[in-house]
């Protein structure tokens, strides 16, 4: 981790399955370190002040990938990611959630803020937990996929 402060922050998300079984992940191309990236990841994001993780996560959603009709089926718990971005340490607390997608209609993506990376996310399908788990980039999200498959066998979730 870089020296100096840490930024802490909480953040929510979900992972999304329709009716087939499907997972939603969100692809982006992106320039790290001055290198071309691509990732494919959980849709998540920071909880804003007054909501709950469960708000968050399906305001994330719904923000990042343009479907917002959903219901939580899970709640999977929680988990703590630390990286490095450019100077900065980071120290985030993740809350991720299992979701059924209720309706297929997709508007567009919304981002607060226009220029952010976030804006480059398109929706990428996979055909279900298993391969979401084996093309997901971080670590740590493949962690809450493995959750959401226990809690799928087993109807409970342990790590």
């Amino acid at each position: 981790m870089a020296a100096g402060k840490t930024n802490h922050y909480q953040a929510a998300g979900g992972i999304v399955e329709d009716r087939e079984g499907r997972v939603l992940l969100l692809e982006r191309r992106v320039t790290r370190q001055e290198s071309p990236s691509h990732e494919l990841r959980l849709p998540k994001g920071h909880i804003e002040k007054g909501e709950t993780p469960v708000q968050a996560a399906l305001r994330e959603v719904c923000e990042e990938s343009g479907y917002c009709q959903m219901e939580v089926v899970a709640d999977l718990g929680t988990g703590i990611t630390e990286f490095t971005l450019g100077e900065r340490a980071v120290r985030r607390q993740e809350h991720y959630f299992l979701m059924r997608l209720l309706n297929n209609a997709r508007q567009d993506p919304y981002s607060p803020h226009p220029h952010s990376e976030e804006t480059l996310f398109q929706p990428y399908w996979c055909a279900n937990l298993e391969e979401a788990e084996t093309m997901l980039t971080f670590e740590s999200e493949k962690r809450f996929v493995r959750r959401a498959r226990q809690w799928r066998q087993h109807g409970a979730w342990a790590d």
